[in-house]
């Protein structure tokens, strides 16, 4: 897949104990982004009497569930959705496939999105891959992801592993094509993304200081 083509997250979780205070109650939703949580998710906050000094927080299809003590204020919870957030996105960042792993998403991705018509007999990282993101071979059924890929968002990767799949049904870019992608619903988001990142490679080096 070329640079200028720029082509589901499983549930995340993570627990962290703060020291609190206040006074609250009930459900809430958040219609805004927090931190560093893409403005496209929904964060819906749960609060709970039972909950006494933790927090937790995971990804729950297209949302980010947070869950705190129903004693927080409003300023602590703010506070802690976006701690928790920033927790979040940086565990997936951490987290990287092994081609086993890859292989058995882009399985489960080509039987979610194209009823499992396109069938790859492997799936790999490779690290030669610089001017693409990804690419395939359709008489081998092989698709290789640039090593770059590692640490982007997982829905980004998933767009990647699904273009490339559609690949093995239809080998062009032409309207059949896009058509099968479409029904990904992070296409426009993911495809976004990547021409952020070649957006920013593009741009002029500042030169480092030179010490007085």
């Amino acid at each position: 897949m070329e640079k200028g083509c720029v082509p589901r997250a499983d549930r995340e979780s993570i627990l962290f104990e703060p020291r609190t205070g206040g006074t609250s109650a009930t459900t809430t939703g958040y219609g805004r982004a927090v931190s560093a949580d893409p403005p496209q998710r929904a964060v819906e906050v749960r609060r709970s009497a039972r909950r006494r000094r933790t927090v937790s927080a995971y990804r729950e299809g297209d949302r980010t569930v947070v869950l705190i003590p129903a004693r927080m204020s409003e300023a602590e919870e703010q506070r802690w959705v976006g701690v928790m957030l920033d927790k979040l996105a940086a565990q997936e960042s951490r987290r990287t496939l092994g081609d086993a792993e890859l292989t058995e998403r882009a399985e489960r991705l080509s039987e979610q999105y194209f009823s499992a018509r396109a069938r790859p007999r492997s799936v790999r990282w490779v690290t030669n891959q610089n001017t693409r993101w990804g690419s395939c071979t359709p008489a081998e059924g092989s698709i290789r992801l640039s090593h770059r890929l590692q640490g982007m968002p997982e829905y980004v990767v998933d767009y990647v592993l699904l273009h490339e799949l559609a690949h093995l049904l239809v080998p062009g870019h032409g309207p059949r094509f896009w058509e099968l992608l479409e029904a990904y619903p992070r296409t426009e988001r993911a495809r976004g993304y990547l021409e952020g990142v070649v957006a920013a490679e593009r741009l002029p080096k500042v030169p480092a200081a030179r010490d007085e």
